[in-house]
């Protein structure tokens, strides 16, 4: 029998919400392994809305929604970190050859503006240039192709040798971050990058929110795990809450050929490059999307993997799922919408609470 399809509640102020705090969170850098000042923020945002939350060990928030009952949980998992740069070489010119942190690709981060931090003596400013860039010089410029080894960062600093770099006090390993390039439109649309997955923290905290000043108990214990070692594949591997049974990782929907999800909709995840998440799972996020009118597509993603698969990666006996917003342009200048991030969160609501 299909499930009887609510009346849809109003979310227009949550979802403003969920813009505003996503917005502050992407100007915040935050690349795998760079990740503090985001999660403190992340932290003391859900802990203004009344829940307890807690810095784990290996620097993510682990936030307690709280619920009635303790030996079947639900933990929402998201992630704060995101796709980077790390000094491996300062060229003998000064400037910097990187090696990326997670899938960061350099065809798409030519001409960004970054910022390099030192650890102990500041941050620079730079751009993210071609070996060469001025093509009224360099006549192999469209045929070069762009990787790490061809790409280099040009700091907006009188440098003219590796040794005037180092005495910026810049070094191997120094942390370097992208600009992201945050924008929200009139029409709804908003575009940065790092989308994946700050949108849905921002979507977390609307939902947050929306259980405390909605004075709502959660029929089940209910937790939000946000990470900050997704992009290199282990954010979600521990702090798995006792008596949790499910979790569900809250990342990005994929928007593109062959699949059906748009950036105004929420995606449900069939199966992706790591294999079929749980089929009650995903029938059961089916059955709730349609009863509270979330508008949704199901799709199979072919290039990716999950938080909630590093989790049963490390042992955890625990049902598994995947939704998210619709974004498209992956891991590049990324675009949804706010009715994706609105859908998500009535998805939530509709199927934990």
């Amino acid at each position: 029998m299909a499930a009887k399809k609510e009346k849809k509640i109003r979310l227009t102020k949550y979802t403003d919400y969920i813009v505003e705090k996503t917005t502050e969170l992407l100007n915040i850098d935050s690349p795998t392994g760079y990740t503090e000042e985001a999660a403190a923020w992340v932290k003391a945002q859900f802990e203004s809305l009344g829940f307890e939350a807690t810095l784990t060990n290996k620097g993510g928030v682990l936030v307690n929604l709280t619920g009635k009952k303790k030996n079947d949980g639900l933990l929402l998992e998201a992630h704060v970190d995101t796709l980077g740069g790390m000094v491996a070489t300062i060229k003998e010119n000064g400037r910097l050859q990187l090696t990326n942190l997670g899938g960061m690709n350099p065809n798409n981060a030519e001409t960004e503006n970054v910022r390099v931090v030192t650890k102990f003596d500041g941050i620079y400013e730079g751009t993210f240039q071609l070996n060469n860039a001025s093509i009224h010089v360099n006549g192999d410029y469209n045929d070069t192709k762009r990787k790490w080894d061809t790409c280099e960062v040009v700091l907006d600093e009188d440098v003219k040798s590796r040794k005037d770099a180092e005495k910026l006090g810049i070094s191997v390993g120094d942390i370097v971050c992208f600009e992201p390039n945050v924008r929200v439109t009139k029409t709804g649309y908003i575009k940065s990058r790092f989308l994946d997955d700050k949108l849905s923290v921002g979507i977390l905290l609307g939902f947050a929110r929306y259980i405390a000043e909605q004075k709502i108990t959660p029929k089940r214990a209910l937790y939000a795990h946000i990470t900050v070692f997704e992009e290199v594949g282990h954010g979600g591997c521990a702090n798995v809450p006792e008596g949790c049974t499910e979790a569900i990782s809250v990342d990005m929907g994929c928007v593109g050929d062959g699949l059906t999800c748009t950036e105004r909709q929420v995606s449900i995840c069939a199966k992706d490059s790591g294999g079929p998440y749980s089929y009650p799972v995903v029938k059961g996020l089916v059955a709730a999307a349609k009863k509270c009118g979330a508008d949704y597509a199901v799709d199979i993603y072919p290039h990716y993997g999950s938080d909630v698969e590093a989790t049963l990666g490390a042992g955890s006996d625990v049902k598994h799922g995947l939704i998210g917003a619709g974004v498209y342009a992956s891991h590049g200048y990324e675009r949804s919408h706010r009715d994706g991030a609105e859908n998500v969160l009535r998805l939530l609501i509709g199927y934990a609470l």
